[in-house]
């Protein structure tokens, strides 16, 4: 009887891939060291596991949610109430271990209203989950004994004299912390993508009747899928209470499951890199774009309708069409394009967005006068001279975009219909 071993080849493309991120988490505050990078990394960190729990359900289940963050805030809750009950001495874990607590939170409760989302989905599902959301917020606001109130439940995570000198008072401590959750988080999130289970939940988004024809329980797989994420989800929360030692009321809130939505989509919910990339804009919009501007929110839905119009799988779909391109050699022709389509997209942007500045100093800063700087040029609010600028500069960046997309879209399509000819030409050999 002869015994047959089979090695499968060492994947040396992923195994770098997740090296390099481990060492990018590693160094990142090493190379931004001042104490609002580190807290914008932290940010994003907790962001990122956030945007890719949702994904489980949105990317790969095919479940649209309004009410994510009932899972993300309820985990917040309890481990913030987890932290007081160590610093009291109530609870003997160590302080690491306390986003465990958030995790376990939004399983518990992803078990709970997962059992009624799940049953139905599309339109309904996501219906289900914005009454649930609302119901979870309206209820943060009638338990003040739980959520605090308006004040919400603050703690402190500097409990006793530490281990080896880690005690999370400094914030970098509390960054590395949550680089291990994100590195460990990410890594089993995409290992689920790799289980009969994880490739069930895509059959179930694909074809839920052809999946029920084959003898598996489509509602039974949403719900596993659901509650794995809820896990995630608590535990995004949770670092999250560890991180800023207060968590109100806004964490569960429908703008908070509003902006996972958002940001998921942006950076492309058919991709397991895409909601990484959201997660990174979405910290970078709410911590830095919004100081920049009082209209920031208004920029963003501008770019998100211009994303759904012209790259509806997000930025990660624009990045792997490219790599496709640039893997049969044509996608240094393509330069010129992307630099006009740059500069035309900039004029738009520098009209558009003279003409929203005035609006909101009219509105908001009308008592400090009509004038104004945007971009370091000089407009008055009040005045037809800057008005008609700013319109002409908009309507004259939409003309040569609309000319430079074309161009550019007939380019492209002489590109693909080239791979797809190399592409049957290597089938055929």
């Amino acid at each position: 009887m002869k015994t047959h071993y089979e090695f499968k080849p060492l994947n040396i493309g992923r195994w770098l891939v997740w090296s390099l991120f481990a060492l990018l988490l590693a160094v990142a505050p090493l190379v931004f060291r001042s104490g609002l990078a580190v807290t914008v990394l932290s940010q994003m960190g907790i962001a990122i596991i956030a945007c890719l729990s949702y994904n489980m359900l949105l990317g790969q289940g095919g479940m649209l949610s309004f009410g994510h963050a009932v899972y993300t805030g309820l985990g917040a809750f309890l481990a913030i109430h987890a932290l007081n009950a160590v610093s009291a001495g109530s609870l003997p874990i160590p302080v690491a271990t306390v986003p465990l607590a958030g995790g376990l939170a939004g399983l518990v409760f992803a078990v709970l209203f997962g059992y009624v989302t799940t049953r139905k989905a599309g339109t309904t599902f996501a219906m289900i989950t914005l009454g649930l959301g609302e119901l979870v917020f309206a209820m943060s606001l009638m338990i003040p004994e739980f959520f605090g109130g308006e004040g919400g439940v603050s703690g402190n995570r500097v409990v006793g004299k530490g281990y080896m000198g880690i005690n999370f008072g400094p914030p970098v401590q509390v960054y590395y912390l949550i680089a291990v959750y994100t590195f460990l988080s990410v890594a089993a999130m995409f290992a689920f993508t790799r289980t009969p289970l994880g490739r069930m939940l895509n059959a179930v988004r694909d074809n839920p009747e052809r999946v029920e024809f084959v003898g598996y329980d489509a509602q039974k797989v949403r719900y596993l899928a659901f509650i794995i994420a809820g896990f995630f989800a608590g535990i995004s929360g949770g670092l999250g209470a560890l991180n800023f030692e207060i968590v109100t009321a806004e964490v569960v809130g429908a703008g908070r499951s509003g902006a996972y939505l958002l940001f998921t989509f942006l950076g492309g919910a058919t991709f397991f890199f895409g909601p990484i990339l959201g997660a990174i804009l979405m910290v970078l919009a709410f911590v830095l774009f919004s100081e920049l501007t009082n209209a920031w929110l208004l920029y963003l839905g501008l770019i998100f309708l211009v994303t759904v119009m012209y790259a509806p799988g997000g930025i990660a779909s624009l990045i792997m069409m490219n790599l496709r391109v640039a893997a049969y050699g044509r996608l240094r022709e393509l330069w010129v394009s992307y630099l006009a389509l740059a500069v035309t997209a900039l004029v738009v942007l520098a009209g558009a967005g003279a003409m929203i500045e005035m609006v909101y100093h009219l509105q908001l800063n009308s008592a400090g006068g009509s004038e104004l700087r945007f971009i370091g040029v000089p407009l008055d609010a009040k005045g037809a001279n800057s008005w008609f600028g700013a319109a002409f500069v908009l309507l004259t960046g939409l003309g040569l975009f609309e000319l430079t997309r074309r161009v550019f879209l007939r380019h492209w399509g002489e590109i693909q219909e080239f791979i797809e000819k190399e592409t049957k030409r290597k089938e055929a050999l």
